[in-house]
């Protein structure tokens, strides 16, 4: 657990599939930290796009994205969008396809990154993405760059849409992983890249709880 009364931000950047996110929520759950799923904002974004039917009007969507309410509930393990739980919609192919696109116009960066960093305010958080250690949270205590191979990042994802009885192929994750990676290493506006200064963790091969407990001993060894 994180000393009380110490404000501690922990900033994680990896790929899709690298394990950002299980780790991200599991070593709140161990530091007593409220965990930042950065990249489910962007997808909760995109979602809200689709369902106002704005994907390619992003003026439209700049202005909704700048009212609406996005909302982290059981550790992170809900997701609501205006009240709404969009917890599966954010993890759907249609969803998948779009939102390297939508999270790369910088003005709805702005606002995200805005938010992000409001809630970074009021208290301690272990927050994760492409661009929480170099962007959001550049002076945060603790970096960490997560990444694994793109086989094994493919196979994880895959899983895990199975286990929303998506229909999809592994071959096909795999396709998307490899076009998100280059999307998101490419883009002119906070690409995705690893901060200087950040604890590099390779997770292929790794175990969840082999990845978390390094990172829970990096924190503890200097808190």
């Amino acid at each position: 657990m994180i000393k009380i009364g110490h404000h501690v931000t922990i900033a994680m950047d990896g790929p899709a599939g690298s394990g950002k996110s299980t780790v991200a929520r599991r070593v709140a759950e161990k530091l007593g930290l409220l965990y930042l799923d950065s990249g489910a904002m962007y997808r909760a974004v995109t979602v809200l796009a689709i369902e106002n039917e704005v994907e390619k009007d992003i003026s439209k969507l700049i202005e909704l994205v700048k009212t609406c309410r996005i909302e982290f509930m059981d550790n992170g393990k809900k997701i609501l969008l205006n009240s709404e739980d969009v917890s599966v919609q954010i993890r759907t192919p249609e969803v998948n396809k779009l939102v390297a696109d939508i999270a790369k116009v910088p003005e709805i960066r702005h606002e995200i990154v805005k938010h992000q960093r409001k809630i970074g305010e009021e208290g301690s958080i272990i927050a994760e993405g492409r661009d929480l250690t170099t962007i959001v949270f550049p002076d945060a205590d603790f970096k960490f760059y997560l990444d694994a191979s793109v086989k094994e990042r493919a196979k994880r994802r895959f899983l895990e849409l199975q286990a929303h009885n998506t229909d999809i192929t592994l071959e096909t994750v795999e396709t998307e992983i490899s076009e998100r990676d280059e999307k998101d290493t490419s883009r002119e506006h906070s690409p995705l890249r690893a901060a200087k200064d950040a604890i590099r963790v390779d997770t292929t091969g790794k175990t969840i709880d082999e990845v978390v407990d390094f990172i829970v001993a990096q924190v503890n060894s200097r808190n």
